[in-house]
């Protein structure tokens, strides 16, 4: 069966958003399963610690080149290779005998999950060309991605008591071959940039600078930015990155445009979508670790404490995406961004004897604030290249976002922790961090974006209407 041949627009958003949403579940499902993971494979804390840090390695350093391959072979192959990679390595991680094999395993997911996101976003714009449909449906793709992390601890809770940690990789399998399945029948494929020449040197460059970022980013929050390790992982992204640079502006053919990063868009953008995720991830980590540090939840009982947050996430996401359509894309992103920064400064005002509701409230605000922004960031940018570049410009954004989850989560993991005081004082410091990130993200849309009436269909483009 041939996707030309059978395109369905709404279709392609189902499997398209599958993907994503399996891929963000997998995020925040295994954190639930830690404590039993390390029981059953008997290891130790570093081996724990890798389990989560080899995902986001390969994840982050591969976003890059996977985005630059799907503009040149084709997003549909890309996407199909990288949910068949990751429903394979799904299974191998729900039958590790050890943990050096989940933590390899871990690794290919992260492999599939960096093949598969920049190029679900380049099939939903060419599966929605009209600028209306498209701001819909990269709102319900972002809101099934957003329900799912919501609902990770939860579902993982809950199938980790009844079926063992096992069955939190093993539930990707049925998802994975639908997703493959809908999406060669009935997805079409983007347009192949077949003359372009896969810039080789590019892509290993790349890749060696975000692996040198990310394992400093994410080994900072344990042995603290001082030391020789993380040290040399900043040098290490910093040379790499000066030489990757030098080497695109010499290619004929880079992996990465840099005129794509003189258009303000692609940089509003992904700064608006590193300060978000680092609020937002790196807050969600530091409310984890406050429910069961300080105020003693269970797993369980910290996945049902963001329940109410997910429920509004999911209708904000929406909602971004009527809002995008009737007054442009930089409206719900100033205003998601605002929102998010004033609840994350609320924030600071609470402490060990505060009410769930005292707290609840301004994760409600968070939620709907970061839920109005992520779609409407997603359209501008889609909005403002060319159909040939989707994949690599969204693989500029969502490493921007990536590095950004990575940051926060190491703040946040760095400051909140000792006592249960010590806790709470480092969560204000974390709270008030992500707050200037974010109102700095407002400034800079305001600044970056023209403001921009409703968005027009082609159709009344043509007609002038």
């Amino acid at each position: 069966m041939h996707a030309h041949s059978t395109r369905s627009p709404r279709l392609a958003l189902l499997a398209t958003s599958l993907g994503f949403a399996i891929i963000c579940l997998d995020v925040t499902v295994v954190n639930v399963a830690l404590e039993r993971i390390q029981k059953s494979l008997a290891s130790d804390s570093a081996q724990l610690e890798w389990v989560l840090n080899a995902y986001t390695l390969a994840f982050a350093s591969l976003l890059l080149s996977a985005g630059a391959l799907g503009d040149r072979l084709g997003a549909r192959r890309i996407f199909v290779g990288g949910f068949a990679v990751f429903t394979l390595a799904s299974i191998a991680c729900g039958l590790a005998p050890e943990a050096t094999a989940l933590i390899a395993a871990r690794a290919a997911q992260g492999i599939g999950a960096a093949l598969c996101v920049p190029s679900s976003l380049s099939l939903l714009s060419a599966a929605f060309p009209d600028p209306k449909t498209r701001a819909k449906a990269i709102s319900i793709w972002a809101g099934t991605a957003s329900l799912a992390l919501g609902a990770g601890p939860l579902a993982g809770g809950l199938l980790i008591g009844s079926f063992g940690w096992r069955s939190i990789f093993l539930i990707n399998v049925p998802f994975g071959v639908a997703g493959i399945w809908l999406t060669l029948a009935y997805v079409p494929d983007t347009v192949r940039n077949a003359a372009r020449r896969i810039d080789l040197m590019g892509q290993i460059l790349a890749a060696a600078s975000l692996v040198a970022l990310t394992f400093a980013v994410v080994e900072s929050g344990q042995w603290g930015w001082e030391n020789p390790a993380v040290t040399m992982g900043l040098a290490g992204f910093a040379v790499f990155g000066l030489l990757f640079v030098l080497a695109e502006k010499r290619q004929r053919q880079p992996m990465l445009p840099l005129s794509l990063l003189q258009i303000p868009a692609v940089v509003v953008s992904s700064l608006a979508g590193l300060a978000l995720n680092f609020g937002y991830y790196g807050l969600m980590f530091a409310m984890s670790l406050f429910f069961q540090g300080v105020w003693k939840y269970s797993p369980l009982e910290t996945g049902l404490a963001f329940l109410p947050m997910t429920a509004v996430v999911t209708v904000a996401n929406l909602a971004s995406g009527t809002l995008t359509t009737r007054f442009g894309h930089r409206f719900p992103m100033v205003l998601g961004q605002a929102l998010a920064t004033a609840s994350l400064l609320s924030i600071s005002l609470i402490g060990i004897d505060s009410s769930y509701l005292a707290i609840t409230i301004p994760l409600l605000a968070i939620g709907i604030g970061v839920a109005l922004a992520v779609p409407s960031i997603n359209t501008a940018l889609l909005a403002h290249v060319d159909p040939g570049s989707t994949g690599i410009a969204s693989g500029v954004l969502n490493t921007a976002r990536q590095i950004g989850g990575a940051l926060g989560v190491g703040v946040f993991g760095a400051l909140v922790s000792g006592t249960k005081g010590q806790m709470v004082e480092g969560l204000h410091v974390g709270v008030l961090i992500a707050g200037a990130l974010m109102a700095a993200g407002v400034v800079i849309a305001i600044a970056g974006l023209k403001p921009a009436g409703p968005v027009a269909s082609p159709d009344s483009v043509a007609s002038g209407r």
